[in-house]
């Protein structure tokens, strides 16, 4: 044993968490593309297949030595961690759906060892407690060695396996909103299972797997697949990095060291005390939490997690009043999900959660019985989507830093596997947030993989009737057939910013049977009546504005809905025209022609300058007036910059959110004011001075119930497509279109990436007169659009001098 430990002493342990991502993946066996897998789905004799349970399995393998190259293939149901000789290789599966079952092919060379090596996994599955983004059949665990060389480790009946009864489900309990993002965990640390993912452990107690399904693995597309329907991965590991909190804002029971969380100190909880300690992480994160702490038997530490504290809601009533400033936390009240342990008195236990947290905010409380208790040390090991920033922006407004900072962060912390709304609350892809996220992440990082990963969903989930779900991955089927007609929209803005015109394609027949349902409910001038299921636009409270969803007429007609055909009408013509068939494309044209008629015929009121939302013109929004000067919608003699100042100056319209700020800012633009955009962004200030390190989900940033919602990032986009005017000419940024619109700003330049290298442009106002270089690489070209005058640009470097102002 001894020798084994010496082989391995390169491998570096943290808590079953490991630092690097340098796991490297193989490429797939095509054999096992389309043959039945040896591998079998293996779970634990005698345990219920749906019901909440956490899972240990184990296989030991001898080597005569290290191989360079050792490809395997995993997944589960809910979930696993993959272990190799202590340290995490691998963590999933991506979430997806049955008929889409990810796994993921990992290469466990770096990890392997001569002599004798633990192949070790967690599986857990939260049954109904699990979130609403964990679609699930039955417990199980499979892996598949790629080739010969690595069949030893197939799972069958040769590994072992317990279930760990430490663990039991804790639901989240006292949240204010919608939360379905599943439980906490409560562990019983003298059941605990310890010491089970290294050598020397002992499991001839434990019972040789059963088979959870008869069949070996099943990959999509073979005959007769049943159950999960296995497809390999199309996206990274996630990142895993230690992040360590900042600061303990409050104290009580005990007086922590100064040092502490920032660094590993000892911190002593006296027996038969009571502490809580509020610790802060300096800013929102998502991010597996590991406590270590040792005796204190019987003692109960708890670990409540949250965005933000709540004020106490006024004398005389009941609940809370709001959020207020993220960085106060005097007199508020602790509400949060939570995580609890009971001590088995031992030295060096552990807790390491099973998935991720989202948190700013512990709430960290201990107490003890007879025997103190020693925290040893309290970290998280940030995880999300690895994505890196390829963008970069300067400016003479350094407040705007600050505003990408946090952008990003938001944008980062909503991509785990899949986009998600929120990462506290809900953890749903949602194609209205999603196509916002999916430019957001073209235009900061340049990574296409989730933003096809999101296509791709999106289009597997489309019902009989035509349409997509609203979110997917989602146990529960909810559809909203505005959003999608916004898949209809994000497909398009893929087309102009994404390198992979082939995929589009394949997602036209989708986009057609989406068109389909609308037909359904189109009336002979090409308007929508009663169209069915929640037609949500935006989070609006003015009146007759209804969970969302713009005000409907008599008819059953809506402008907001209208408008929103209309574009996808036009747009899936333009992707016809191109990539699919021109008779779609003239269809798609010709209604779109009588549709606009009509929206000019029964919603412009020529008294007011305005679209109406309804034929009876009593209510009017930002949101139908946006999206008609996005469709070209504005009627003659009207122009469409003067329809755009009404939106700025009249406070009667219903008001665009955080979210739809992103459609009415692109009509302002559109409509010639984009040298204003930088006055526009008072929303998100607002967030900066109430001490937010991500943006709100709602308008009100006091009573907001989610902290983190990545469709208010959208300044992540436009202070790049916008201020320094970095836009695709061409499907597949085949060309560069820069129309820079710097407003107040004296010296604008940055970069976003490209396929190519790097678009870069560096604007300067010297004595009235601009200055101007834009570099284009490779053999990319485009144009400049300057006060009304192009100029053309060539692959390079491109240099203008003494412009005047825009």
């Amino acid at each position: 044993m001894q020798k084994i430990v010496l082989a391995c002493l390169s491998f570096m342990f943290l808590t079953g968490l490991i630092l690097s991502q340098g796991i490297g993946s193989g490429s797939v066996n095509p054999d096992l593309l389309t043959r039945e897998w040896h591998a079998k789905w293996i779970a634990v004799p005698d345990e219920p297949a749906e019901q909440y349970g956490v899972y240990l399995f184990r296989k030991k393998i001898d080597l005569e030595a290290a191989p360079e190259k050792f490809v395997v293939h995993v997944s589960a149901d809910n979930r696993y961690k993959l272990y190799v000789n202590g340290r995490l290789a691998s963590a999933g599966p991506a979430r997806g759906d049955l008929f889409y079952w990810n796994y993921e092919t990992v290469d466990l060379a770096s990890f392997l060892c001569a002599g004798e090596n633990i192949i070790a996994a967690v599986v857990w599955n939260e049954g109904t407690y699990r979130p609403e983004a964990q679609i699930s059949w039955r417990t199980g665990f499979i892996l598949q060695g790629n080739s010969p060389a690595e069949e030893s480790l197939d799972t069958g009946p040769a590994w072992k396996c317990i279930r760990d009864d430490g663990y039991r489900p804790l639901e989240a309990s006292g949240l204010y909103g919608y939360y379905v993002a599943g439980p906490g965990e409560r562990i019983d640390m003298k059941k605990h299972i310890r010491g089970w993912r290294e050598a020397g452990f002992n499991d001839a107690s434990w019972k040789n797997a059963a088979l959870a399904h008869w069949r070996g693995g099943s990959p999509k597309g073979i005959r007769d697949a049943s159950g999960w329907m296995l497809v390999p991965s199309s996206i990274p590991q996630m990142e895993r990095t230690v992040e360590r909190l900042e600061s303990v804002r409050e104290a009580t029971g005990i007086e922590p060291p100064g040092a502490f969380p920032a660094s590993a100190v000892l911190v002593g909880i006296p027996a038969r005390t009571k502490a809580a300690l509020l610790l802060d992480n300096g800013h929102l994160t998502n991010a597996y939490v590991t406590l270590q702490f040792s005796r204190g038997r019987d003692a109960v530490v708890s670990m409540k997690y949250a965005e933000a504290l709540y004020e106490p809601a006024a004398e005389g009533k009941t609940g809370v009043a709001g959020k207020g400033n993220r960085n106060e936390v005097i007199g508020k009240i602790f509400l949060g999900r939570e995580d609890r342990l009971i001590s088995d008195g031992t030295e060096r236990q552990e807790f390491n959660s099973l998935y991720w947290r989202t948190y700013r905010y512990i709430l960290l409380t201990v107490e003890t019985g007879d025997e103190p208790l020693v925290i040893e040390d309290l970290y998280g090991t940030f995880t999300g989507y690895p994505f890196r920033m390829n963008a970069a922006f300067h400016s003479d407004d350094a407040t705007l830093d600050m505003v990408l900072e946090i952008g990003w962060r938001t944008a980062r912390l909503c991509a785990i596997e899949t986009y998600m709304d929120c990462p506290y609350y809900e953890q749903l892809q949602y194609i209205g947030d999603a196509r916002i996220q999916a430019l957001v992440s073209l235009y900061n990082s340049g990574d296409e993989r989730l933003v096809r990963n999101a296509l791709d969903q999106m289009d597997h989930s489309r019902i009989a009737e035509g349409l997509t779900l609203s979110r997917h991955p989602s146990v529960s089927p909810q559809i909203i057939p505005s959003f999608s007609l916004w898949y209809i929209g994000m497909l398009h803005d893929y087309w102009m910013y994404g390198h992979d015109s082939g995929f589009v394609r394949e997602k036209l027949p989708g986009t057609r049977a989406i068109l389909d349902f609308f037909r359904r409910y189109r009336q002979p001038d090409g308007r929508l009546r009663n169209v069915p299921y929640w037609n949500f636009t935006d989070w609006v409270t003015n009146p007759g504005w209804l969970v969302g969803t713009a005000p409907l007429g008599a008819d059953g007609g809506s402008s907001v809905l209208d408008l929103q055909l209309l574009l996808a009408y036009r747009t899936a013509a333009e992707l016809e025209s191109s990539l699919g068939m021109e008779a779609y494309a003239q269809i798609y044209t010709d209604i779109a022609g009588r549709l606009a008629q009509t929206i000019r015929d029964r919603y412009w009121d020529g008294n007011k300058g305005l679209f109406a939302d309804t034929a009876e013109k009593r209510a009017f929004s930002q949101h139908a007036n946006s999206l008609a000067i996005l469709a070209g919608m504005v009627p003659p003699g009207n122009p469409s910059k003067r329809l755009a100042e009404k939106l700025l100056a009249d406070r009667s319209l219903a008001p665009a959110s955080i979210y739809f700020k992103y459609y009415l800012h692109r009509a302002l633009i559109r409509a010639g004011l984009g040298d204003r955009y930088l006055t526009w962004l008072d929303k998100w200030h607002e967030n900066i001075a109430m001490g937010m390190t991500t943006w709100a989900e709602d308008y009100d940033v006091n009573t907001a119930r989610s902290d983190c919602h990545a469709w208010g990032a959208s300044p992540n986009i436009e202070l790049y497509r916008t201020v320094l005017g970095i836009d695709s000419g061409a499907p597949g940024f085949a060309e560069a279109r820069i129309e820079p619109h710097p407003g107040t700003l004296k010296k604008a330049a940055g970069r976003i990436p490209h396929p190519q290298g790097d678009i870069v442009v560096d604007y300067e106002l010297k004595d009235g007169k601009w200055s101007v270089r834009i570099d284009l690489p490779g053999t990319l070209t485009g144009s400049l659009i300057w006060k009304d005058r192009t100029y053309p640009l060539k692959a390079g470097r491109n240099v203008l001098t003494g412009v005047g102002p825009i």
